[in-house]
This record gives C-alpha cells, structure tokens and sequence, in this order.
C-alpha cells in the first residue's frame, strides 16, 4: 500500500438518477455537464490508490426532508443508484446518507479514520448544499479538502459560486 493510499479519499457526492437524468425529480441539469471530468478524476485517484467512495441521498418513503424537497433518492429504487457512466467498481464504497452532510448519522467518519486518511477529494452535486456541508464538516473533523471546480455544480450559478467562495475563504478548502 502506497502512502497515498493510506491518506486520501475521492468523495462522489450525489451523482444519482435522481438527480443527473433528464427529466428526474431533483434534476440538476449542470450535472451531466461535469460527468466526463467526474470520470477523469475517478480514473486519476484510481491510479494514485485512493480509497474511492459515494456518498449518496438514500431515503425512507416518508422522509422529513421531502417536507422540503419532493421525493427523490429513495432507498431501494433506480432513482438511488450512481449514474451507469460513473458506477461504483469493486472496491468502492458506498455510504447511504439521509441528510446533506455525508458525516451526518453515517459510518464515513469510521470509514476514513480507520484507514488513516487525512486528505479528501469532493466531487458532485450540489456545491451549495451536499458538497458544502460535507465539506464544512469534514474541515471541522480536521481533514484537508480539495474541490476541483470542474468536478462540482449547482442549479443556480450564484449560489455555486457563493458556495466555492464561502469554501475557499471561510473553511480554507482547497479550490482547484
């Protein structure tokens, strides 16, 4: 095992049918956009022997956030599943998640401290919201964060700019 290996993560957030598919309940049309850079970093971060893991929406029926969004991600279904272009391979992790961060009532905290990983690559949808906050905090669990700008978006232009600015400036992410 490489020392890389030891200490950096790719985190694919929320690439799901959901929310990449045309005409999916939470599209985000931006997202097909940045699939082919997904793909490039993916293959990268394979070469370099980082721990590779999907963070994704993964809901009840009667979720409490579909009081804020309409129903989407349900465990179980084709809408919760990684888009075929970017699937996960053997390997691979997959962490479920019911709200925006991916640290939230999940294992990733586990996960990356159990294998000594310190450096985290974020990847996906949206960089105002899932990226964001798992972003914040994975900064407030002290692990050093990389957001390749090419390899994130949002639905509105704005808000992804406010979320990358907030990012670089305010946590000291790594923009890139």
């Amino acid at each position: 095992m490489s020392n890389h290996e030891t200490r950096s993560a790719l985190l694919v957030i929320d690439m799901l049918n959901d929310f990449v598919l045309e005409g999916a309940p939470l599209e985000v049309p931006s997202a097909r956009q940045i699939i082919p850079e997904i793909k490039k970093r993916i293959s990268e971060e394979r070469r370099r022997g980082s721990l590779i893991i999907y963070i994704c929406d993964a809901h009840e029926p009667q979720d409490e956030e579909f009081k804020v969004w309409q129903p989407h991600a349900i465990k179980g279904t084709p809408g919760a599943r990684v888009i075929d272009e970017i699937a996960p391979q053997k390997g691979d992790i997959i962490v479920e998640k019911t709200r925006y961060s991916g640290f939230y009532k999940t294992e990733l905290e586990k996960i990356l401290s159990d294998r000594g990983i310190k450096q985290l690559v974020i990847v996906g949808i949206l960089t105002n919201i899932c990226v964001f906050f798992t972003a914040a905090d994975a900064v407030m669990r002290g692990f050093e964060v990389i957001v390749p700008k090419d390899c994130v978006t949002s639905i509105d232009e704005r808000d992804h700019q406010f979320a990358l600015l907030q990012m670089e400036k305010v946590l000291k992410v790594k923009i890139v």
